[in-house]
């Protein structure tokens, strides 16, 4: 029922943001922050009604870990669907999206993604790869963070929910180039919503938790040639913890 009922939200939804992405695209024309930012929390509102209809419980550690005046690099793990779906509608400030290409082919998605400055990135091309980096360096300098998941793809080790794939080295380049903070968040749940059911959404408890800022100048040089893992080992040690709190509570 949750599943048939997201469905259908989704269905009107895309419909209903259609036209008013219509009157915030003339609202743009005088304000273009103001319409971000009506795009922003419209989309926030949609993603918390998904998780509602989901029955997904959110629990959020760390959340003043995250600036509130300044664009950052969003780095997570990267388990399913409700990855972005649950870190974005807690986003503080405009955000987008760095998100495999493939998802241009979804009917009217790629209209809303690229409103809320989400890029679409085909790793198996490295010139447009690097492309798309260059412009979430230009998106972070005007004030919009950026959010990647660095493995690249999906972790699917429901064993070993505290593993994580080689983060990759190329998007902290982000961070490198523009100074901003880096923000780890290690996310624990979000495949037992969708992903390790399908077709069938699960009702689950998503647990997110955001560690202390990263400054790449601040870190040791082998650390700074290799950004990704130590990244990586940040986020390692936060599921870990998350989890063995789980175990003894």
């Amino acid at each position: 029922m949750r599943s048939i009922l997201a469905v259908i939200f989704v269905f009107f939804y895309l419909i209903l943001g259609s036209i008013v992405l219509g009157v915030e695209w003339i609202i743009g024309k005088f304000n273009k922050k103001h319409a971000d930012f009506m795009t922003l929390r419209f989309v926030q509102w949609a993603f918390r009604c998904v998780m509602w209809i989901s029955g997904t419980k959110l629990e959020v550690k760390g959340f003043e870990n995250v600036p509130k005046d300044e664009a950052v690099l969003y780095i997570g793990n990267h388990r399913g669907i409700f990855d972005a779906v649950t870190t974005y509608s807690l986003c503080p400030g405009l955000t987008g999206y760095i998100a495999k290409d493939s998802l241009k082919k979804v009917p009217i998605l790629p209209m809303f993604m690229k409103r809320i400055n989400c890029l679409f990135i085909d790793r198996s091309d490295i010139k447009q790869s690097l492309g798309v980096i260059l412009q979430a360096i230009e998106y972070v300098k005007s004030g919009i963070s950026i959010c990647i998941f660095p493995e690249g793809t999906r972790n699917k080790d429901r064993e070993h929910p505290e593993s994580l794939l080689p983060f990759k080295d190329g998007s902290f380049k982000i961070a490198q180039r523009t100074g901003c903070k880096i923000i780890p968040m290690a996310i624990i749940g979000t495949d037992e919503i969708f992903e390790n059911h399908l077709p069938w959404v699960h009702k689950q408890k998503v647990t997110i938790t955001y560690g202390a800022p990263i400054l790449l100048n601040e870190l040791s040089p082998e650390d700074k040639k290799h950004p990704g893992a130590y990244c990586q080992k940040v986020i390692g040690q936060m599921l870990a913890d998350e989890l063995r709190q789980r175990t003894t509570a």
